[in-house]
Parts: C-alpha cells; structure tokens; sequence
C-alpha cells in the first residue's frame, strides 16, 4: 500500500469546491474524534460474546424501531 503524504492530499484538494472541503474536514475531524475517545464504559466478557455474535446477524430480521414503537403505542393505548 502507498503512503499518503499531505502534499499529495493538498495538491488534489487544491481545485475542490468549498463544500468539499468543508465535508474532508468534517471527516477529518470524525476520524480524529473518535481515535483520541475512550470508552468510559467496560463490559463483561458475556455482553461482549453478546455484541460480537451480531456483527455478522441477518439484517433483514431487525425491526424498525419506529415500527416497534407504534405496535407498543397500539398495544398498550397509549
């Protein structure tokens, strides 16, 4: 794989639209955000197990939320 350097990153940046900038330095800083965050949170090896056997789970079971939500709200006239 080939480095990037800022030089590379700025000559092709040069002629870009403003708005373009603005989303590049939106991610930049997304990116950034979230490598200096830490979880302030720890969890148990079976909340862990838990998490992790969804990673690869069938997305077309899941339920809207909203869907969910309005059944609640029906069910139980509110």
């Amino acid at each position: 794989m080939e480095t990037i350097s800022i030089d590379f990153l700025t000559q092709k940046l040069k002629k870009a639209p403003q708005n373009i900038l603005e989303r590049v330095n939106g991610y930049i800083d997304a990116l950034l955000e979230h490598k200096s965050s830490s979880n302030t949170y720890s969890l148990s090896l079976e909340q862990q197990r838990l998490l992790d056997s969804q990673l690869n789970a069938d997305k077309s079971t899941y339920i809207d939320a909203e869907t969910v939500y309005k059944d609640l709200k029906n069910k139980y006239e509110l």
